[in-house]
């Protein structure tokens, strides 16, 4: 699992934490950020293969990310898994109108995030077969 990159973007530091140690005995590549700006410029560089996302966010909120990333033909295959405490209906369709490929609310449940995270890493491995 660890040739796998995954970004993950939170405001708040101890969420990025929370989910680095959920996932931390899968052994994936993870890097934490803070804000929509910085997950751009991780995006950019580092080519992740999944970006687990919270929406509201200083600087760059997680609409604007899912909508620059879905945009961009360049960076659209990236999944993207929504972790969010938003959770009306118009939120969580207006996530998926952007893009993304699914949509976690807080408090996340361990066994859900695993589910998602796999689902989604595998649907990207058997995209490139």
């Amino acid at each position: 699992m660890n040739n796998y990159r995954i970004l993950i973007v939170d405001d708040v530091p101890v969420n990025n934490l929370l989910v680095e140690k959920m996932l931390g005995r899968y052994k994936f590549n993870m890097r934490s950020v803070c804000n929509g700006k910085e997950c751009m410029d991780a995006v950019e560089t580092e080519k992740p293969n999944l970006i687990l996302l919270d929406l509201m966010m200083p600087v760059m909120d997680g609409f604007q990310v899912l909508k620059e990333i879905k945009g961009n033909p360049e960076l659209a295959d990236i999944k993207v898994v929504v972790l969010s405490a938003l959770n009306t209906n118009e939120d969580i369709v207006k996530a998926y109108n952007l893009g993304a490929n699914d949509f976690i609310t807080k408090p996340i449940i361990l066994e859900k995030l695993i589910n998602s995270v796999s689902n989604q890493l595998n649907i990207k491995d058997l995209a490139k077969n």
